[in-house]
């Protein structure tokens, strides 16, 4: 069996990765962009998505693969950032040719961060297409950034208990297979370890100076779910695997197996958890060996994006209480 071994995102050829964020604000998007067409699927857990073009996904419909993926803040207002991938998409020859026309392909999806600061900047084509400018440096980055700008998790008791937390990135290759992962973690629950089981984030106590159990929370205030609709873990497994697509939806099913292993209370109505899956590359493999990497890279993910995380508009993080 071959070595794994940890390595880069950005080891894997024909995806670029970028961002664009506010700070004062909270808010940002981030953008993988890819230099040939990517066949994708994609696995929607959580019961509020605000997503564009997920239906193209579906192994029934006749896309062949997409050009674009935005992960982006503002909830559904954060859509209109994918104008501006479009936008440069277009400028770049990238896309279905119509005609004279060239129409990119870009699915997405956003987490809802209007309450990290005032919620009256989202993002925007701008913000989408300076993302994209970004992306031309395919530099990782990890925290507070793009998508992972305004993210916190632990919001059972309302964001004066909440954590930062923020976008993290973990790669690992296999021989020749590369399997790696992107997550924004914007969850109502906590985070765990996946390995050890300890908690990394969540929500705080009376105090502050201390976790308590979102689960445990949670079922006493069940009959109020409703009240706390203001959360999603959105994320990509990027692989340089040869798949199809009904292939990469089952990829990305199984790497959702990588959210539930993390984060607790998940996929409940009050998140909109959504996972992609991207393959660009011709290493021959099958879906459930990606699938199982890939839940292991996104449990790795998220753990990064809560570790990574920065205080910010008065939110405490994970080093806040790392001695």
């Amino acid at each position: 069996m071959s070595e794994i071994k940890e390595i880069s995102i950005h080891d894997i050829k024909h995806i670029s990765i970028g961002h664009a964020q506010n700070e004062e604000h909270a808010t940002g998007c981030t953008v993988i962009l890819c230099d040939k067409k990517a066949v994708c699927g994609v696995d929607v857990r959580g019961g509020g998505p605000a997503s564009r073009e997920t239906e193209l996904l579906d192994p029934k419909m006749s896309n062949d693969g997409i050009n674009g993926l935005l992960l982006s803040g503002g909830s559904a207002f954060g859509l209109d950032a994918a104008g501006g991938v479009m936008k440069y998409l277009e400028e770049k020859g990238r896309g279905v040719k119509v005609g004279k026309a060239v129409v990119p392909i870009v699915v997405g999806s956003c987490i809802f961060d209007l309450g990290c600061a005032d919620g009256s900047v989202r993002p925007d084509a701008a913000m989408g297409y300076a993302a994209c400018i970004d992306s031309e440096r395919n530099i990782e980055r990890n925290g507070n950034v793009g998508v992972g700008m305004g993210a916190t998790v632990g919001k059972i008791h309302g964001d004066d208990f909440a954590m930062k937390s923020g976008l993290g990135c973990y790669c690992i290759q296999m021989g020749a297979l590369q399997v790696g992962a992107i997550v924004a973690v914007n969850a109502v629950g906590d985070v765990f370890e996946m390995d050890s089981g300890n908690q990394l984030a969540g929500l705080l106590n009376k105090n502050k100076d201390g976790m308590l159990s979102s689960e445990v929370e949670a079922i006493k205030l069940l009959h109020l779910a409703s009240k706390f609709s203001f959360n999603t873990t959105i994320g990509a497994i990027i692989t340089n695997a040869d798949l199809d697509k009904a292939e990469m939806n089952k990829v990305a099913a199984m790497a959702s197996n990588g959210i539930a292993r993390t984060i607790r209370p998940v996929n409940t109505s009050m998140d909109g958890d959504t996972v992609y899956a991207l393959c660009t590359g011709k290493v021959k493999t099958c879906a459930d060996v990606v699938g199982t990497l890939g839940a292991r890279v996104l449990g790795k993910a998220i753990e990064k994006a809560v570790l990574s995380a920065e205080e910010i508009h008065g939110y405490k993080c994970a080093k806040s209480f790392i001695k």
